[in-house]
């Protein structure tokens, strides 16, 4: 994520609403992807000052004016209410249920860096207004354990697993919860669970669909990933019962990953997600080179590494745990540069 310049010359961050400096409203610009100072013309109409706006008239997105749960601008002339991140949402939490807005303010944070990274890569972002059954869309849910404290049965209460189906990209707010998902962590055995990574494996599987399934480079994923048509409920079941693949680490960026190719496919996904992302904040604030934001996937993956181990190194000195507790081997890397080489080839992303 980049950093931004106000009119007045102040740095703005990406979640920024108030220039601390000058005091002028913000707003995100998704259509430019850039934080712009507003001011009113002489109509009371919010006036975009980010020279990229060119000008051109904004209003703020209902969550934005309504819940202050959001900082994106629509166009004056789009005539949805909500932001082209906001209207993907399909289902919020019960706001009046204490601890419930906290955690919904928490995951739309997230899916808004989301949507910036796709919108970044110009990957194809169709909403559920357009595509109904299979378009992209968000349902952030909680768990409804009924009258009993344990989830045994249907009768008993419902439990929410993130997830994505058809498009639609289920979050249950609980891992908005830091030691709720600290957690499942744990118990999953996982190396790494944040919010945001959710977000982009989901992600990853809804554009799996999109851009593998019937794409050109089908055989390509298959030859490189494994074949996916391999039962998927009984691989999960094989890994939840008998844990990962031995020797996996050779061959996949988590343990995860080696389950069934689809989830190998989503981690890989979520990775080059967050590399591209954390790479262009590091290129911002001078921790790496500008050439770390290269299109060139072996510039990326040279930056990449030792920006992790520097970062790693970083917060150990802190006596915290590393950001990125994984291992880029010859495979995994064969595997990001293969993502990356799809969104090139979506027609999207040039």
């Amino acid at each position: 994520m980049k950093t931004f310049r106000c009119t007045c010359g102040n740095t703005l961050y990406f979640e920024n609403t108030v220039c601390v400096q000058c005091d002028r409203k913000l707003g995100f610009l998704p259509d430019e992807l850039v934080l712009s100072a507003f001011e009113p013309d002489r109509k009371g109409r919010s006036v975009a000052l980010a020279p990229e706006a060119r000008g051109h008239h904004y209003r703020q997105c209902r969550n934005y004016s309504d819940q202050d749960a959001c900082n994106w601008m629509v166009p004056e002339d789009d005539v949805n209410p909500f932001c082209v991140a906001c209207r993907l949402n399909q289902v919020i939490p019960n706001l009046d249920k204490p601890g419930n807005r906290g955690r919904w303010l928490r995951v739309e944070k997230r899916k808004r860096r989301l949507i910036y990274d796709l919108r970044r890569h110009r990957l194809p972002l169709v909403g559920r207004d357009l595509e109904p059954q299979t378009g992209l869309a968000f349902a952030f849910m909680e768990d409804d354990p009924g009258d009993g404290l344990e989830f045994h049965d249907s009768h008993e209460g419902t439990q929410i697993m993130t997830g994505h189906a058809n498009g639609l990209i289920t979050i249950n707010i609980a891992e908005a919860d830091d030691v709720e998902r600290e957690k499942m962590r744990v118990a999953m055995n996982e190396a790494q669970r944040t919010l945001l990574g959710h977000f982009r494996h989901e992600s990853g599987h809804y554009y799996w669909d999109r851009l593998v399934r019937n794409g050109p480079l089908l055989g390509r994923v298959r030859d490189v990933f494994g074949d996916e048509r391999a039962d998927y409920q009984a691989a999960l079941s094989h890994y939840y019962n008998d844990g990962a693949q031995p020797g996996w680490q050779d061959n996949y960026v988590s343990a995860y990953a080696s389950s069934h190719p689809w989830e190998d496919w989503a981690e890989c996904w979520a990775h080059l997600l967050q590399i591209v992302d954390t790479l262009e904040t590091a290129a911002t604030i001078g921790m790496a080179p500008a050439s770390a934001v290269s299109d060139d996937m072996d510039e990326r993956i040279e930056h990449w590494v030792e920006l992790a181990v520097n970062i790693n190194l970083l917060n150990r000195s802190l006596d915290q745990p590393d950001p990125y507790p994984f291992v880029l081997t010859p495979k995994v890397i064969d595997k990001l540069k293969l993502v990356n080489t799809v969104i090139e080839s979506s027609g999207f992303s040039k």
